[in-house]
């Protein structure tokens, strides 16, 4: 049947472009992905996702009793979860993640950087243990689990795997959020990070892809672990229209499902009623 309609057109397109992607998706069945932050949020939406594709997932994060009770629930998908726990601020316990993912699985194949945090706190008044423990989750640790897998990944020979920073959009603009300046400069890193690793893999003719995902307000816990009441991250929410974690998640399928030839290098992305 020949389609004319360029709003039928469009119409199967928009249907079709799921199956597109999960199609795409099949070259990392049985791959191994490392998930940071994989309790709570984004995380554990990408690592349901994950797993639902056919992926071995090692879920990382300090409430392991979390990605644990995620792990029974998945059982009978098509992939599977190791839940670890792990400070990622600690370098010995990220260092000992990387060991175990080796005995269990052989190695990384995608490293999902997604664990971080805000301390909001204006930048006249913060503290050097604020800044500290944002740097070491934003960027050391981020650093470093890149630096392990992509160890992994050349000592197997694997020359297609992927790393996927999960950014922000104050990664790319000063947060109007009060007390937010810190933590928007160690997202402005992550993002020069990702540009740096990339040319760093290109001038070792490197096929490994380093992608960056950058949403905007997300409805997560993330707010009040960043220190508002419960009361406060709602009026947040009621002022911001926001996006969900599965809007993230299907922006990272995207990034991961693109052909090998392709590298999608930041994806910025926010509500579309966003002020």
């Amino acid at each position: 049947m020949r389609i004319t309609s360029d709003t039928a057109q469009c119409t199967i397109t928009r249907f079709a472009a799921p199956f597109l992607s999960t199609a795409r998706m099949n070259r990392w069945t049985g791959r191994v992905a490392l998930v940071t932050g994989a309790s709570t949020g984004i995380g554990a939406s990408v690592t349901r996702r994950l797993v639902a594709e056919g992926m071995r997932v090692a879920g990382a994060a300090r409430s392991v009793d979390r990605v644990q009770a995620m792990a029974d629930e998945l059982k009978g998908q098509p992939g599977s979860l190791l839940p670890i726990e792990c400070d990622l601020t600690k370098d010995d316990q990220v260092l000992a993640m990387f060991a175990r993912i080796k005995r269990e699985f052989g190695g990384v194949d995608v490293c999902i950087n997604n664990a971080g945090r805000a301390l909001l706190s204006p930048l006249a008044e913060g503290t050097p243990d604020q800044w500290r423990k944002m740097l070491d989750l934003n960027v050391v640790a981020l650093c470093l689990c890149t630096r392990e897998a992509l160890a992994s990944m050349k000592e197997r020979g694997v020359d297609d795997g992927h790393i996927i920073h999960i950014n922000s959009m104050g990664g790319h603009r000063i947060s109007t959020l009060y007390g937010n300046g810190f933590y928007t400069g160690t997202k402005h890193m992550v993002t020069a990070l990702t540009e740096a690793l990339r040319q760093e893999l290109r001038q070792t003719n490197s096929n490994i892809r380093i992608s960056a995902i950058s949403p905007g307000l997300v409805k997560t816990e993330f707010v009040v672990n960043a220190g508002l009441s419960e009361e406060a991250a709602g009026l947040v929410y009621q002022q911001q229209p926001s996006l969900q974690a599965d809007d993230v998640t299907e922006a990272l399928i995207h990034v991961l499902s693109a052909p090998p030839h392709v590298q999608v290098h930041d994806v910025l992305m926010r509500h579309t009623m966003f002020k």
